[in-house]
């Protein structure tokens, strides 16, 4: 049996399936696994409170786990060394969240493009059709990741704030949140997860894209993320698509294509939820 994992710091998707490629039952959703973000007691309290997944501790002969956070190596070896207590059984693999973006958006396995990841966090990268390219490492949500949740977060924030909202944009900001000083500070500096805390504030704005405001937000944080990390590869987008993958480029589509448009490179596919695909490269790679 074959576990196969997408973790973003927000949420995780686990999808089970035999040795054939079949399904074994519903997607399994737990809390986001982020080992660079997360204590080793986090991250084993969330696993070990999953009934689900309970289930599969000792019967998983292989674990493909993809997630944000797994970028560098250390983070990278201690989710490793959790998931092979919790799976004694399992060949594990852990990758970068990147990795599965590429498997998930790409046409065929040997397709070239740059490929971005635009959920809670964000991050971009270059798919020569074997190896995966990056050149810029990320330093997460405090001092990077434009155009993420969490980014937007920071922004409808800072904005309201600082009253630059639109007056109607902004009491309907302050009616839908708590935004009491000491309660914003208390989940940004005191509470896990700061990031996925700032990225719960976007859900604002695919439901006020009416607003010129909202419309000029997303394009800002965006524009942001072209300069600082889609034109790394700026001569590799002159003849390669760049695809999408997380919530935050799926639902803003329409912005990313007017921006991609100024900037002149090709938009490609969007992916909501890499793990559909990644489930589909693999049960492929079984045959």
């Amino acid at each position: 049996m074959i576990l196969i994992v997408d973790s973003g710091s927000t949420k995780c998707d686990w999808m089970a399936i035999d040795m054939q490629g079949n399904q074994l039952e519903e997607k399994i959703r737990t809390k986001g696994l982020n080992p660079a973000i997360l204590s080793e007691k986090k991250l084993k309290k969330i696993i070990r409170k999953s009934k689900e997944l309970k289930t599969y501790f000792n019967s998983a002969k292989h674990i493909f786990f993809y997630g944000a956070g797994c970028g560098t190596e250390n983070p990278r070896l201690i989710l490793k060394g959790i998931l092979q207590e919790y799976f004694p059984n399992a060949e594990v693999e852990v990758q970068e969240d990147t990795m599965a973006a590429v498997r998930a958006t790409i046409n065929t396995s040997d397709e070239a493009a740059v490929v971005c990841i635009m959920g809670t966090g964000s991050n971009c990268s270059y798919y020569d059709g074997e190896k995966l390219h990056q050149r810029v490492v990320s330093l997460g949500y405090t001092l990077m990741d434009e155009a993420s949740g969490n980014h937007y977060g920071k922004m409808l924030i800072r904005d309201y704030y600082f009253n630059h909202m639109p007056g109607d944009i902004r009491a309907a900001f302050g009616h839908k949140f708590n935004l009491d000083a000491d309660f914003v500070k208390y989940n940004l500096y005191k509470l896990t997860n700061p990031n996925a805390y700032l990225a719960s504030f976007a859900e604002f704005m695919f439901l006020n894209k009416d607003s010129d405001y909202i419309v000029e937000l997303i394009k800002k944080g965006f524009r942001d993320f072209v300069q600082n990390m889609i034109l790394q590869y700026k001569e590799e987008i002159k003849t390669v698509p760049v695809h999408f993958a997380g919530s935050i480029a799926f639902f803003s589509k329409e912005e990313i294509k007017a921006v991609a448009k100024e900037f002149g490179f090709t938009v490609g596919n969007f992916e909501r939820r890499p793990i559909e695909g990644l489930v589909k490269y693999h049960v492929d790679n079984l045959k």
